[in-house]
């Protein structure tokens, strides 16, 4: 009997899961679990407040890739994961497996007091279209751009996307020749942000706010929001929009599963992707705790390599092979101000940043567009 594997999500991780499973067994059953049959290209976003890209350049509906790869698909939320891995409970109904790979993502902490006030960018396409809906009826004021972390997971931070829409929105603001009625300011409890790029990157990023006269405040705890003031333990100052991006932790459901956590709420797993006392259960991406670097990213690629590795070693031990296949820990990012992009690079032996060039943004523009052909 031909096994049958299930897969949490459609992001990234998902979609680099089923096509790997697919590759490396062309009999076995794959069944997709997701609310909508869609895939989202969030690195794009960015592009959205600058009107470079519209929300339906990035929603990319999966009709074709899943019936390319002869993948079974279920409109459902899960709900929790139940013996030892082998059922998924979603709100349309239970769901067996011979293994799983869970690659739903994660979800941004909500605690801070006053945080409906701020926009975080990187939850979806409505709030990178909130966010330039908001910056048309500006005429001038004040501009917040801010991230923080997980202090119980270090790895479940978004920075580089903030660093993103700073400079993307500030080059805009150039564009337009409204630089000059705008101030923005960038905030983060970190006293060096973005410290997982590199030591020299942090250097060169806050180097580049000085040169475009962007107000720095950071070091300092964030104790909350109002509608129009950022207030931190170094003091507060008003915002007319703030853009913030929290730390991340688990999705809600995970407490009601028989997986481990770790202490930021994440399900713990090996270097092999396999959650921590669940043979053939697996998980990629930001759902993911996983030993490695402090500097090990949550970002797209980082959750295609762990989706590789994830996919590898359930076909071995479905196949009655231990699994032993490691991920790559490996960052990547081009930090794209809209029309120039810097590439840092960083894995456990190296590490380097170029400065921005047109180069690396038409290189990001260009990974856009092969990835996306998949679904095409």
């Amino acid at each position: 009997m031909n096994a049958h594997y299930v897969i949490l999500g459609a992001g990234f991780a998902a979609i680099t899961a089923a096509q790997e499973l697919r590759a490396l067994d062309n009999t076995c059953k794959i069944t997709m679990i997701a609310p909508k049959a869609e895939f989202i290209y969030l690195p794009s976003l960015i592009w959205v407040p600058c009107e470079k890209r519209t929300g339906d350049d990035l929603r990319i509906p999966l009709g074709r890739f899943i019936k390319r790869h002869n993948i079974d698909f279920i409109e459902a939320s899960a709900t929790g994961i139940i013996n030892a891995g082998r059922t998924v409970t979603t709100n349309t109904g239970d769901v067996d497996n011979d293994g799983l790979i869970i690659a739903c993502g994660g979800r941004f902490i909500k605690k801070l007091p006053g945080i409906e006030h701020a926009i975080t960018p990187c939850e979806g396409i409505v709030a990178a279209e909130t966010i330039r809906d908001r910056l048309k009826t500006m005429s001038c004021g004040t501009i917040a751009f801010g991230f923080s972390g997980n202090p119980k997971e270090p790895a479940a931070m978004r920075g580089g996307p903030m660093f993103e829409f700073l400079f993307g929105i500030e080059q805009q603001l150039r564009k337009e020749k409204r630089r000059d009625a705008f101030k923005l300011v960038f905030f983060s409890p970190a006293p060096r942000p973005g410290v997982r790029l590199g030591e020299a990157a942090v250097d060169r990023l806050l180097g580049r706010m000085k040169e475009l006269d962007i107000v720095i405040h950071i070091g300092h705890k964030i104790k909350g929001f109002t509608e129009d003031t950022v207030t931190t333990e170094g003091g507060s100052f008003p915002a007319d929009l703030i853009i913030f991006m929290p730390g991340m932790t688990g999705n809600v459901w995970f407490a009601n599963s028989d997986l481990p956590l770790s202490p930021g709420g994440m399900i713990r797993a090996n270097k092999q992707c396999q959650v921590e006392g669940s043979p053939k259960t697996y998980v990629a991406g930001d759902a993911g705790s996983f030993p490695g670097p402090g500097w090990m990213p949550k970002q797209a690629h980082m959750a295609d390599l762990q989706a590789q590795t994830a996919a590898k070693n359930l076909i071995d031990e479905s196949n009655g092979k231990t699994p032993k296949a490691e991920f790559k820990t490996e960052l990547i990012c081009l930090i794209d101000s809209m029309d120039k992009g810097a590439l840092v690079y960083r894995t456990e032996k190296r590490q380097f940043m170029l400065p921005p060039m047109r180069l690396g943004h038409w290189a990001k523009h260009r990974f856009e567009r092969q990835y996306l052909s998949k679904f095409r």
